[in-house]
């Protein structure tokens, strides 16, 4: 997202963060107005009526249409559309967070339960425990088979418990077992969809 249209969507969702302004949007969605019907309608003051819609004139979410001596107020239907088709996709908020870097979570999960090489503690939080044993399926090669003891002892170099540790491997598709055969299963075929665990 450029850096313009990230600074309307500040705007635009600052703008829409006070109660007044909504309802001025609400009774505007409905028909046009003028400073004076407005005040009446929610019970504000005229100036404060006048601020509240400047702050969404600033936007083009308001229009201003001259009636003779009265100057009436109207919604800019196309704008709120256009903010809508433009600003508000899932493709446009994604780019929100592009400058997040997903590794810095895993890191510090991984902080939080290895001491060294060895883990403290095996994660009760699925997602925490996926990334703990995406860091632990590393000790391992790909496209080479291991018995249950070779896998066993590398996995007592981290962690005692090394049957629990063989079955999540099995239950997040990190490696496959036929029989007492272990193969580390290449990327693709482990369960990515991390957010998907509770």
């Amino acid at each position: 997202m450029s850096t313009q249209n990230l600074q309307t969507l500040l705007d635009f969702f600052k703008a829409l963060s006070n109660e007044s302004r909504l309802k001025l949007l609400g009774v505007l969605a409905q028909r046009e107005c003028s400073v004076e019907e407005l005040a009446a309608l929610l019970d504000l003051k005229p100036p404060t009526v006048s601020h509240h819609l400047a702050k969404l004139k600033a936007l083009n979410l308001v229009s201003l249409i001259p009636q003779g001596n009265t100057h009436l107020y109207r919604l800019n239907l196309e704008q709120l559309q256009h903010l809508s088709r433009d600003l508000l996709t899932p493709e446009q908020m994604q780019t929100l967070a592009q400058d997040v870097q997903p590794k810095n979570w895993e890191t510090t999960v991984l902080q939080s339960f290895i001491a060294g090489d060895r883990i403290t503690s095996i994660p009760v939080s699925r997602k925490k425990r996926f990334v703990l044993l995406k860091w632990l399926v590393e000790k391992f090669e790909c496209d080479r088979d291991y018995s249950e003891k070779e896998v066993n002892t590398i996995l007592k170099r981290h962690h005692e418990d090394c049957a629990t540790l063989r079955r999540e491997f099995i239950g997040y598709q990190l490696m496959s077992r036929d029989r007492d055969v272990y193969r580390r299963l290449p990327e693709t075929e482990w369960l990515s969809e991390v957010g998907n665990f509770n």
